[in-house]
This record gives structure tokens, sequence and C-alpha cells, in this order.
């Protein structure tokens, strides 16, 4: 093979690893500005490392690049910036001055912990039609994003008398437990422009991107606030907390198989049973008297 070629295939595969790593190089500067008293840009590093969170495993998989070391060294970097890194922010923001509140930080982080270690277990690291459990970088994002959105007019004006220290305590137990239970999270909707759906995906991704990048204290916080509550609440009214959704979210097929008609085909079940068993089974079988139904008859 030429030397050229080598050299272009190992940084296609180093490619998404270069994703992860900059995913843990921004949850550790939002911990560093977390230090200097900058939580504006804190919260923003976590957002960043969602994003190339999100893209990391993209590139992957259109490069074809996949591996186990992958999915583990995603995992390990999912654990720092979508765990130990938002769990720093609420501590910094809401309970360093208490005895005892760091607490829920650590019952946070070892939540994310243990839903990433599952996750690697049951989905082989990549998510199928549903993710089993609410995603780490979702609540990592949702909490880190609460500091910008707590800067904008709308807060100000309308939430900021709330009691939040008493809120995002409350809302740090329930992430914990959204993301070790069996609710099922969508996940994205794939794009194309082939199909109708396809086409409504990406014009409904197109206007979330310009209102990410327009507005974006108002958008992260927002949205994924609303995307937790969705699946929540979709689970509670639908019955999904008792029972597994029409397919199993685990298994990687497309939407509309499930539902799709099984082909029925005829077995012959002699076949299974082994050859001598099956004389045996013969033989031992009653010669049915011909004159026997006659004589009923008579």
């Amino acid at each position: 093979m030429p030397r050229r070629r080598q050299t272009l295939q190992r940084g296609v595969i180093i490619l998404p690893s270069a994703f992860t790593l900059g995913n843990l190089f921004f949850g550790i500067y939002a911990m560093v500005s977390v230090s200097r008293g900058d939580f504006m840009w804190a919260g923003w590093c976590i957002i960043i490392a969602g994003i190339l969170d999100m893209l990391d495993g993209s590139v992957a998989r259109l490069t074809r690049t996949g591996s186990a070391f992958g999915a583990e060294l995603d995992s390990l970097v999912d654990a720092v910036s979508f765990g130990v890194a938002p769990g720093y922010i609420m501590f910094a923001l809401f309970f360093a001055d208490a005895q005892w509140s760091w607490v829920l930080s650590f019952v946070y982080v070892t939540a994310v912990v243990v839903r990433l270690a599952r996750f690697n277990i049951e989905q082989g690291g990549e998510a199928k039609r549903h993710f089993h459990g609410l995603p780490s970088p979702s609540a990592g994002m949702a909490l880190a994003s609460f500091f910008p959105f707590s800067q904008t007019s709308v807060f100000a004006t309308y939430l900021a008398d709330l009691p939040w220290q008493q809120i995002m305590g409350v809302g740090m137990v329930l992430l914990a437990v959204l993301m070790v239970s069996h609710v099922p999270y969508g996940k994205v909707s794939k794009i194309g422009l082939r199909t109708a759906r396809g086409i409504t995906n990406t014009v409904i991704m197109l206007v979330a991107i310009f209102a990410a990048v327009a507005v974006p204290e108002y958008y992260f916080f927002t949205i994924l606030v609303l995307y937790i509550a969705w699946g929540l609440l979709k689970s509670v009214f639908l019955g999904f907390l008792d029972r597994i959704p029409g397919g199993d979210p685990l298994l990687d097929e497309e939407e509309g198989e499930a539902g799709a008609r099984t082909e029925v085909r005829d077995m012959d079940y002699g076949d299974l049973v082994p050859q001598g068993a099956a004389h045996l089974k013969l033989d031992s079988q009653p010669t049915p008297d011909p004159d026997h139904g006659l004589e009923e008859q008579a």
C-alpha cells in the first residue's frame, strides 16, 4: 500500500478522537473558568463540548472509523464534560456555602457515570432507535446553560424571584433519576433531501441552528428543558414506564419496520427431531384398525 494512502487512512482514524479530545478540552476549561468566576464562559464551554460530542460520533460513522476504543474514550470524556464539570458549576453557583449540599453534585456525577457504563453495555456505545434514559450530554448542557439564561432580560423580569437554589437542587436529583431510568428519549432525527420526512427534518434542523446562533442564551436552556420534560411526560401519559415501547428501543431498526407484516413460512417440525427418535415415535404409534370404526357404527 502506498505510504501516502496509509498516512491518509491514519489521519481519518484519528479525526473522531480529535473531536472527543476537543470535548475534553472544553470540559476542563469550563472548570477552570468557574475557578476564575467566569460562569458565562463556563456554560458556553459545556455547550461547545456537547456539539463536539455530537460531531465525533457523526464523523466516526461517516468515515467508518468507529471502534471500541473510541466508544470507551468518548464515555470517559463525557463523564468529565457532562458530569464533573456541570456538577462543579452547580456547586460553585448554589451550594458552596452549605456544608453538605455538595452531596447533590456527588449524586448527579454518580448518575452520569452509571448511565454511561450502562449505555456502553446495553447499546454498544451508540444509540439505536432511542436513548435508554436521559443522555448525559443533555443533562450536563441543561445545567451549564442555566447561567447564560439567567442573565437575560426575560429571566430578570419574570423569574429572578424564584427560589433557584432549591429548584436547581431538586432539578439535579431529577436529572440523576432520569439518567438511570428506563425512560426512552428520542435521537436527533435524520436529515436528508430524498423523502418528505427528511426534508422536514432538515428544515427544522436549519431553523434550530439559526436560533442557536441568533439567541443562544435563550435557545439552549429552553430547548433542553423542553426535551427533558417531553420525554418524561410522554413516558408518564403513554405508560412507557410500565411497558416497553412499540418495538424494542435497543434494537437497531428503522422506524416503520417494527410494524411491518411478518413473513409466515411453513416448516416441517419433523425435520427437527433426531432420525432415530423419529423412527421410535413412528413405531410406537398403534396401527389403526380398519374394522374399529365399523364396529362402533354397528
